[in-house]
Protein backbone atom coordinates (compact mmCIF):
# COMPACT_ATOMS: atom_id res chain seq x y z
CA UNK A 1 0.00 0.00 0.00
CA UNK A 2 1.25 3.64 -0.08
CA UNK A 3 1.84 5.73 3.32
CA UNK A 4 3.17 8.81 4.76
CA UNK A 5 6.33 7.77 6.03
CA UNK A 6 8.51 9.88 8.28
CA UNK A 7 12.35 10.13 8.23
CA UNK A 8 13.02 12.98 9.98
CA UNK A 9 12.74 16.30 10.41
CA UNK A 10 10.82 17.66 7.93
CA UNK A 11 11.01 14.68 6.01
CA UNK A 12 7.56 13.06 5.43
CA UNK A 13 7.45 11.06 2.21
CA UNK A 14 4.96 9.13 0.36
CA UNK A 15 6.30 5.60 -0.24
CA UNK A 16 4.98 2.01 -0.21
CA UNK A 17 4.94 -0.11 2.45
CA UNK A 18 3.80 -3.11 3.83
CA UNK A 19 -0.09 -3.47 4.02
CA UNK A 20 -1.40 -3.99 7.46
CA UNK A 21 -1.04 -6.97 8.60
CA UNK A 22 -3.42 -8.30 11.80
CA UNK A 23 -1.60 -9.32 14.89
CA UNK A 24 -4.53 -10.94 17.14
CA UNK A 25 -8.31 -12.21 16.16
CA UNK A 26 -9.91 -8.63 17.78
CA UNK A 27 -7.75 -6.86 14.85
CA UNK A 28 -9.75 -5.03 11.58
CA UNK A 29 -8.07 -3.47 8.64
CA UNK A 30 -9.61 -0.56 7.56
CA UNK A 31 -9.20 0.95 3.83
CA UNK A 32 -8.54 4.31 4.54
CA UNK A 33 -11.17 6.98 2.54
CA UNK A 34 -9.80 9.79 4.07
CA UNK A 35 -7.47 11.37 6.88
CA UNK A 36 -5.99 14.49 7.91
CA UNK A 37 -3.43 16.53 9.78
CA UNK A 38 -3.11 17.28 13.26
CA UNK A 39 -1.29 20.41 14.97
CA UNK A 40 0.36 17.39 17.18
CA UNK A 41 1.45 16.27 14.18
CA UNK A 42 4.05 18.62 13.54
CA UNK A 43 5.78 17.97 16.48
CA UNK A 44 6.82 14.39 14.47
CA UNK A 45 7.45 16.49 11.64
CA UNK A 46 9.78 19.02 13.36
CA UNK A 47 11.51 16.07 14.59
CA UNK A 48 10.74 15.88 17.65
CA UNK A 49 8.98 12.73 17.84
CA UNK A 50 7.85 10.42 20.32
CA UNK A 51 10.09 7.42 19.45
CA UNK A 52 13.67 7.18 17.50
CA UNK A 53 11.65 5.50 15.08
CA UNK A 54 11.93 6.28 11.35
CA UNK A 55 10.17 4.75 8.23
CA UNK A 56 6.87 4.54 10.22
CA UNK A 57 3.29 5.63 8.93
CA UNK A 58 2.39 8.77 10.60
CA UNK A 59 -1.21 10.29 11.28
CA UNK A 60 -4.28 9.79 14.28
CA UNK A 61 -7.22 10.94 12.33
CA UNK A 62 -8.94 8.84 9.96
CA UNK A 63 -12.21 7.32 8.30
CA UNK A 64 -12.91 4.58 5.89
CA UNK A 65 -14.31 1.23 5.82
CA UNK A 66 -14.08 -1.83 7.08
CA UNK A 67 -11.83 -4.58 5.04
CA UNK A 68 -11.11 -7.30 7.47
CA UNK A 69 -12.51 -8.48 10.71
CA UNK A 70 -10.69 -10.97 13.12
CA UNK A 71 -12.93 -13.57 14.42
CA UNK A 72 -13.13 -12.06 17.68
CA UNK A 73 -14.45 -8.86 16.61
CA UNK A 74 -18.70 -9.00 17.44
CA UNK A 75 -19.73 -5.30 16.58
CA UNK A 76 -17.94 -4.83 12.99
CA UNK A 77 -18.77 -6.05 9.70
CA UNK A 78 -17.00 -5.98 6.44
CA UNK A 79 -18.14 -2.65 4.75
CA UNK A 80 -19.08 -0.58 7.33
CA UNK A 81 -17.97 2.57 7.27
CA UNK A 82 -16.28 3.62 10.46
CA UNK A 83 -13.88 6.57 12.49
CA UNK A 84 -11.15 5.67 13.98
CA UNK A 85 -10.51 7.74 16.97
CA UNK A 86 -6.69 8.90 17.23
CA UNK A 87 -6.18 7.32 20.57
CA UNK A 88 -6.84 3.54 21.27
CA UNK A 89 -7.64 1.26 23.95
CA UNK A 90 -7.67 -2.41 25.24
CA UNK A 91 -11.25 -2.55 25.30
CA UNK A 92 -11.84 -4.75 28.30
CA UNK A 93 -10.85 -3.03 31.20
CA UNK A 94 -13.06 -0.61 33.02
CA UNK A 95 -11.28 2.79 31.85
CA UNK A 96 -11.26 1.69 28.30
CA UNK A 97 -15.10 0.29 28.28
CA UNK A 98 -15.84 4.36 30.13
CA UNK A 99 -14.24 5.66 26.65
CA UNK A 100 -11.06 7.07 28.99
CA UNK A 101 -8.53 4.99 27.04
CA UNK A 102 -5.52 7.28 28.59
CA UNK A 103 -6.26 6.04 31.92
CA UNK A 104 -6.57 2.16 30.83
CA UNK A 105 -5.64 -0.07 33.33
CA UNK A 106 -3.35 -2.28 31.41
CA UNK A 107 -1.29 0.11 30.38
CA UNK A 108 -2.07 -0.70 26.41
CA UNK A 109 -4.00 2.56 25.68
CA UNK A 110 -1.73 4.33 22.58
CA UNK A 111 -1.98 6.45 19.55
CA UNK A 112 -1.95 5.91 16.14
CA UNK A 113 1.89 6.98 13.57
CA UNK A 114 3.91 8.17 16.63
CA UNK A 115 6.30 4.44 15.73
CA UNK A 116 6.13 1.58 14.23
CA UNK A 117 4.50 0.31 17.40
CA UNK A 118 1.03 1.30 15.70
CA UNK A 119 1.61 2.52 12.55
CA UNK A 120 -0.51 5.67 11.56
CA UNK A 121 -3.53 6.38 9.46
CA UNK A 122 -2.18 8.58 6.74
CA UNK A 123 -2.17 5.81 4.48
CA UNK A 124 -4.34 3.34 2.42
CA UNK A 125 -5.17 1.03 5.08
CA UNK A 126 -4.93 1.34 8.49
CA UNK A 127 -4.94 -1.71 11.59
CA UNK A 128 -6.99 -1.53 14.13
CA UNK A 129 -5.98 -3.06 17.77
CA UNK A 130 -8.99 -4.24 19.77
CA UNK A 131 -11.66 -3.36 16.85
CA UNK A 132 -15.07 -3.61 18.72
CA UNK A 133 -14.23 -0.59 20.60
CA UNK A 134 -11.75 1.06 18.62
CA UNK A 135 -13.30 1.49 15.33
CA UNK A 136 -16.85 3.48 15.90
CA UNK A 137 -19.49 2.97 13.49
CA UNK A 138 -20.33 6.51 11.71
CA UNK A 139 -24.21 7.14 12.75
CA UNK A 140 -26.66 8.28 10.52
CA UNK A 141 -26.74 12.17 9.70
CA UNK A 142 -23.04 12.62 10.10
CA UNK A 143 -20.97 13.27 6.99
CA UNK A 144 -16.98 11.49 6.20
CA UNK A 145 -15.70 14.99 6.71
CA UNK A 146 -17.34 15.16 9.65
CA UNK A 147 -16.68 12.01 11.34
CA UNK A 148 -13.31 12.38 10.29
CA UNK A 149 -13.42 15.90 12.27
CA UNK A 150 -14.82 14.12 15.47
CA UNK A 151 -11.62 11.36 15.53
CA UNK A 152 -9.79 14.14 17.73
CA UNK A 153 -9.88 17.90 16.19
CA UNK A 154 -13.35 18.83 17.48
CA UNK A 155 -13.09 16.31 20.21
CA UNK A 156 -10.06 17.62 21.84
CA UNK A 157 -12.10 20.99 21.63
CA UNK A 158 -15.15 19.93 23.57
CA UNK A 159 -12.67 18.48 25.86
CA UNK A 160 -11.04 21.39 26.24
CA UNK A 161 -13.90 23.97 26.62
CA UNK A 162 -15.79 21.82 29.09
CA UNK A 163 -12.63 21.13 31.27
CA UNK A 164 -12.62 24.99 31.38
CA UNK A 165 -15.82 25.11 33.46
CA UNK A 166 -17.90 26.83 30.74
CA UNK A 167 -21.65 27.68 32.00
CA UNK A 168 -24.30 29.88 30.96
CA UNK A 169 -22.95 33.47 31.12
CA UNK A 170 -19.46 32.54 31.31
CA UNK A 171 -16.84 35.00 29.94
CA UNK A 172 -14.28 32.75 28.13
CA UNK A 173 -10.99 33.16 26.18
CA UNK A 174 -9.71 31.00 23.92
CA UNK A 175 -5.87 31.39 23.02
CA UNK A 176 -4.83 30.08 19.80
CA UNK A 177 -7.18 30.07 16.54
CA UNK A 178 -6.14 26.86 14.54
CA UNK A 179 -9.04 24.08 14.00
CA UNK A 180 -9.32 23.12 17.23
CA UNK A 181 -9.27 26.48 19.03
CA UNK A 182 -11.86 27.38 16.51
CA UNK A 183 -13.78 24.52 16.80
CA UNK A 184 -13.40 25.67 20.92
CA UNK A 185 -14.96 29.18 20.14
CA UNK A 186 -18.12 26.87 18.44
CA UNK A 187 -18.23 24.69 21.48
CA UNK A 188 -17.93 27.50 24.24
CA UNK A 189 -20.92 28.88 22.58
CA UNK A 190 -22.67 26.03 22.24
CA UNK A 191 -22.20 25.38 26.20
CA UNK A 192 -23.59 28.92 26.52
CA UNK A 193 -20.68 31.03 27.28
CA UNK A 194 -21.86 34.56 27.24
CA UNK A 195 -18.86 36.08 25.89
CA UNK A 196 -15.86 34.17 23.70
CA UNK A 197 -12.52 36.36 23.03
CA UNK A 198 -10.59 34.22 20.41
CA UNK A 199 -6.72 35.55 20.29
CA UNK A 200 -4.60 34.69 17.67
CA UNK A 201 -2.00 36.48 15.77
CA UNK A 202 -3.52 35.53 12.61
CA UNK A 203 -6.10 38.00 11.22
CA UNK A 204 -7.36 35.33 8.84
CA UNK A 205 -8.41 33.20 11.50
CA UNK A 206 -9.64 35.75 13.96
CA UNK A 207 -12.16 36.33 11.18
CA UNK A 208 -12.81 32.70 10.83
CA UNK A 209 -13.69 33.18 14.96
CA UNK A 210 -15.55 36.84 14.64
CA UNK A 211 -18.09 34.74 11.69
CA UNK A 212 -18.98 32.42 14.93
CA UNK A 213 -19.98 35.11 17.19
CA UNK A 214 -16.37 35.99 19.25
CA UNK A 215 -14.50 39.44 19.31
CA UNK A 216 -10.99 38.31 18.26
CA UNK A 217 -8.52 40.12 18.88
CA UNK A 218 -4.47 40.00 18.14
CA UNK A 219 -2.63 39.00 20.92
CA UNK A 220 -0.54 42.74 22.19
CA UNK A 221 -4.46 44.15 22.33
CA UNK A 222 -5.92 41.54 24.08
CA UNK A 223 -4.96 41.83 27.81
CA UNK A 224 -5.63 45.94 27.78
CA UNK A 225 -9.19 44.94 25.73
CA UNK A 226 -10.23 42.23 28.20
CA UNK A 227 -9.50 44.50 31.56
CA UNK A 228 -11.50 47.12 29.91
CA UNK A 229 -14.57 45.52 29.30
CA UNK A 230 -14.57 43.75 32.45
CA UNK A 231 -13.45 46.57 34.28
CA UNK A 232 -10.52 45.34 35.76
CA UNK A 233 -12.23 41.40 37.13
CA UNK A 234 -10.88 39.94 33.50
CA UNK A 235 -12.67 36.26 32.36
CA UNK A 236 -13.91 33.05 33.98
CA UNK A 237 -12.35 30.80 32.07
CA UNK A 238 -9.65 30.48 29.76
CA UNK A 239 -8.66 27.50 26.68
CA UNK A 240 -4.99 27.30 26.04
CA UNK A 241 -4.89 25.60 22.32
CA UNK A 242 -1.26 26.66 21.62
CA UNK A 243 1.57 24.79 24.06
CA UNK A 244 4.13 27.45 24.39
CA UNK A 245 5.11 28.68 28.12
CA UNK A 246 4.29 32.26 27.13
CA UNK A 247 0.21 31.48 25.90
CA UNK A 248 -0.02 29.06 29.05
CA UNK A 249 1.79 31.72 31.35
CA UNK A 250 -0.97 33.98 29.15
CA UNK A 251 -4.04 32.04 29.47
CA UNK A 252 -3.69 32.19 33.47
CA UNK A 253 -3.30 36.21 33.23
CA UNK A 254 -7.03 36.45 31.73
CA UNK A 255 -9.00 34.97 34.40
CA UNK A 256 -10.25 35.97 37.29
CA UNK A 257 -9.98 35.03 40.70
CA UNK A 258 -11.41 31.48 41.08
CA UNK A 259 -10.79 31.35 37.19
CA UNK A 260 -10.45 28.06 35.25
CA UNK A 261 -7.93 27.53 32.73
CA UNK A 262 -8.23 24.58 30.82
CA UNK A 263 -4.65 23.54 28.46
CA UNK A 264 -5.17 21.32 25.58
CA UNK A 265 -1.77 22.56 23.92
CA UNK A 266 0.65 20.08 23.32
CA UNK A 267 3.52 21.13 25.55
CA UNK A 268 6.68 21.97 23.71
CA UNK A 269 8.73 22.32 26.52
CA UNK A 270 9.91 19.82 29.21
CA UNK A 271 9.50 22.05 32.20
CA UNK A 272 7.11 25.21 32.29
CA UNK A 273 7.43 27.37 35.50
CA UNK A 274 4.31 27.42 36.65
CA UNK A 275 3.21 30.43 39.03
CA UNK A 276 2.06 28.55 42.10
CA UNK A 277 1.97 31.84 43.87
CA UNK A 278 -0.32 33.90 41.91
CA UNK A 279 -2.62 30.60 41.24
CA UNK A 280 -3.11 30.03 44.86
CA UNK A 281 -3.51 33.69 45.96
CA UNK A 282 -6.08 33.76 42.93
CA UNK A 283 -8.06 30.54 44.08
CA UNK A 284 -7.48 29.21 39.96
CA UNK A 285 -7.96 25.95 38.83
CA UNK A 286 -5.72 24.61 36.45
CA UNK A 287 -6.39 21.72 34.10
CA UNK A 288 -4.57 20.30 31.21
CA UNK A 289 -4.37 16.50 29.23
CA UNK A 290 -4.89 14.98 26.32
CA UNK A 291 -8.55 14.40 25.24
CA UNK A 292 -10.02 10.57 25.06
CA UNK A 293 -12.37 10.68 22.10
CA UNK A 294 -14.29 7.96 22.91
CA UNK A 295 -15.33 9.69 25.99
CA UNK A 296 -16.56 12.85 24.23
CA UNK A 297 -18.52 11.31 21.40
CA UNK A 298 -21.95 10.48 22.95
CA UNK A 299 -22.28 14.30 23.09
CA UNK A 300 -20.50 15.50 20.27
CA UNK A 301 -22.99 12.86 17.86
CA UNK A 302 -26.30 14.54 18.55
CA UNK A 303 -24.42 18.30 18.26
CA UNK A 304 -23.51 17.80 15.11
CA UNK A 305 -26.28 15.64 13.40
CA UNK A 306 -28.36 18.56 14.57
CA UNK A 307 -26.15 21.43 13.31
CA UNK A 308 -25.21 23.10 16.24
CA UNK A 309 -21.53 22.45 15.90
CA UNK A 310 -20.34 22.05 11.63
CA UNK A 311 -16.57 21.02 12.41
CA UNK A 312 -16.36 20.59 8.56
CA UNK A 313 -16.24 24.66 8.14
CA UNK A 314 -12.79 24.93 9.17
CA UNK A 315 -11.72 22.45 6.55
CA UNK A 316 -9.40 24.33 4.21
CA UNK A 317 -7.54 21.95 1.82
CA UNK A 318 -8.53 18.38 0.12
CA UNK A 319 -5.51 17.18 -1.38
CA UNK A 320 -4.63 13.50 -2.67
CA UNK A 321 -2.49 11.62 -0.14
CA UNK A 322 0.38 11.58 -2.88
CA UNK A 323 0.60 15.53 -2.09
CA UNK A 324 1.35 14.72 1.68
CA UNK A 325 4.18 16.13 1.63
CA UNK A 326 3.15 19.50 0.18
CA UNK A 327 0.51 19.37 3.00
CA UNK A 328 2.89 19.15 5.46
CA UNK A 329 4.40 21.93 4.27
CA UNK A 330 1.66 24.31 3.52
CA UNK A 331 0.31 23.73 7.30
CA UNK A 332 3.63 24.20 9.10
CA UNK A 333 3.76 27.76 7.05
CA UNK A 334 0.41 28.31 7.57
CA UNK A 335 0.22 29.18 3.34
CA UNK A 336 -3.05 30.02 1.37
CA UNK A 337 -5.00 30.02 4.77
CA UNK A 338 -4.37 26.33 5.75
CA UNK A 339 -6.15 25.18 8.62
CA UNK A 340 -7.67 21.31 8.44
CA UNK A 341 -6.01 19.53 5.86
CA UNK A 342 -7.47 16.28 4.15
CA UNK A 343 -5.76 13.63 2.53
CA UNK A 344 -7.44 10.82 0.39
CA UNK A 345 -5.77 7.57 -1.09
CA UNK A 346 -5.13 8.07 -4.69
Amino acid sequence: MKALRYYGERDVRYETMDDPDPQSVRDAVVKVDACSICGSDLHIYHGHGFSEDVGFCVGHEAVGEVMEVGSGVHRLKVGQKVMLPAAVGCGQCRSCLAGVVNTCEFSAGSCYGLSAKLQGSQADAVRVPAADMNAVPIPDGVSTEQALMMTDALATAWFGARNADIKPGSSVAIVGLGPIGLMAVDSAFVMGAHVVYAIDPIAERRKLAEESGAIALHPDEAMERIKDDTKGMKLDCAVEVVGSDATVDFALRLVRKRGTVSVIGVQQSRRFPFPLERAFAGGLTFRAGTCSVPEELPALFPLVQSGRLRPERYISHRMPLSDGAEAYRLFEAREAGALKMVLTPD
